[in-house]
């Protein structure tokens, strides 16, 4: 699985930040900011302090992205047969 950031993105552009704004007033490495960029895992508490800054909840910023390969286990039906 992937992240998407796209909800913080989004309310960067809506309050005309930028992602070096978040680095400089969070004091969060470029590598943190990267990886975000490039849809990657941070930790939670990167994830708290930037919601803690612009008053989000950690869903308004961030939403899980299920890849290709990945099976649906919720949509599969159970078969004994196959155990």
């Amino acid at each position: 699985m992937k992240v998407s950031y796209r909800g913080l993105w989004k309310t960067l552009v809506q309050r005309e930040m930028y992602k070096k704004d978040l680095i400089e007033a969070l004091n969060l490495s470029p590598a943190t900011m990267a990886k975000m960029g490039r849809g990657e895992f941070v930790s939670m508490g990167v994830l708290y302090r930037i919601g803690k800054l612009l008053d989000l909840d950690i869903g308004d910023m961030v939403s899980i992205v299920k890849e290709e390969d990945e099976t649906d286990f919720e949509h599969q039906k159970y078969d004994p047969e196959k155990q």
